[in-house]
């Protein structure tokens, strides 16, 4: 893979961001916006937030464009596991550890490239074309390291369908986790909007519900089942942000076992998650249930916990004794 384009200059008159770097570089006001909400952009050795930020004459800058991904996902022979599948749909139970569409640093061994390969070896057709050649198919994601249900789209007709529900928040998503501590009250509502960190870009955070930036995102919780020092929790999703439960759980103080970007082991969960080698956020994607777009079926899908969240279960409850 060639090397990432790294193009620096100065500001050569005052005007918002986007369109300063605009005319300074070349490149649409559109894709200018979308490296600074990526954070490849820096304005005066910070990175920046907003495309509205006003900048002065002579302010440097930096933008640094990935390199090229494939000009097409490549099919892969991926073992899967299909909880449904249809001439309009796929439902898999993603194990963790797969990312879910290729991307810089991960173009092989994905989701998609999985679903490629078995659309063509099954005669399943092929997936829905709306996310262009990268994404083919990809209504919505979960992340790399949470396991669990995850819909395709192999039709446009099915995509698009998918997608109202999902902006309209119909969609049932319900998720198993593990938290450290216990949350008081033991049920309730984290309404938080979720942006990108200022203090790195590769994390979110929970923003103030006025802001200008980020997401609205809303996560109810209950807990489940109280450990020594950690908890079983469910959370029902009303949206659907990048790291919502992960965030929303850390914003509470309670973020999730095993989580490398927004927990911290306390000393009394080390001997526990360090025999077990857990190493992943403590999270799975267990109910996923919607319309069918095509056939307006109600469809439910449950998704058992998987060995190492089973695992990690057990362990903290015979801690307990």
């Amino acid at each position: 893979m060639s090397e990432p384009e790294i193009i620096t200059g100065t500001i050569q008159a005052p005007a918002r961001l986007d369109k300063a770097l605009a005319e300074a570089t070349g490149l649409s006001r559109a894709r200018v916006q979308g490296l600074i909400d990526e954070g490849r952009v820096d304005v005066a050795g910070k990175t920046a937030t907003s495309a509205s930020m006003k900048v002065a004459a002579g302010t440097r800058f930096r933008i640094i464009i990935a390199a090229a991904m494939p000009a097409q996902a490549a099919p892969e022979d991926i073992p899967l596991t299909i909880a449904y599948e249809d001439a309009h749909l796929i439902v898999v139970d993603k194990p963790a550890g797969m990312v879910v569409h290729p991307a810089v640093g991960n173009i092989t061994g994905t989701l998609v490239n999985a679903l490629l390969h078995h659309c063509a070896k099954n005669g399943g057709g092929k997936l829905s074309g709306i996310n262009g050649v990268a994404r083919p198919g990809i209504v919505h994601r979960i992340d790399k390291d949470t396991s669990g249900l995850l819909v395709v789209a192999k039709s446009d007709a099915a995509h698009e369908g998918l997608a109202v529900q999902f902006a309209a928040h119909t969609v049932h998503r319900r998720y198993l986790a593990v938290c450290i501590g216990h949350p008081s009250p033991a049920e309730g509502t984290i309404n938080a909007r979720v942006g990108r960190s200022d203090a790195d870009r590769k994390k979110m955070t929970v923003l103030p519900n006025n802001s200008s930036r980020g997401k609205t995102a809303v996560t109810n919780y209950k807990v489940l089942e109280r450990f020594d020092h950690a908890a079983l929790i469910e959370c029902r999703l009303e949206t659907g942000r990048t790291h919502q439960v992960r965030v929303h759980c850390a914003s509470i103080g309670h973020a999730l076992v095993g989580d490398p970007a927004y927990a911290r082991i306390p000393k009394a969960l080390r001997p526990v998650v360090e025999e077990l080698g857990f190493a992943r956020q403590a999270l799975h994607a267990a109910e996923l249930g919607f319309q069918h777009p095509v056939t307006g079926e109600s469809l439910m899908f449950r998704s058992d916990l998987p060995p190492d969240m089973q695992e990690l279960i057990d362990q903290l409850r015979r801690s307990n004794r």
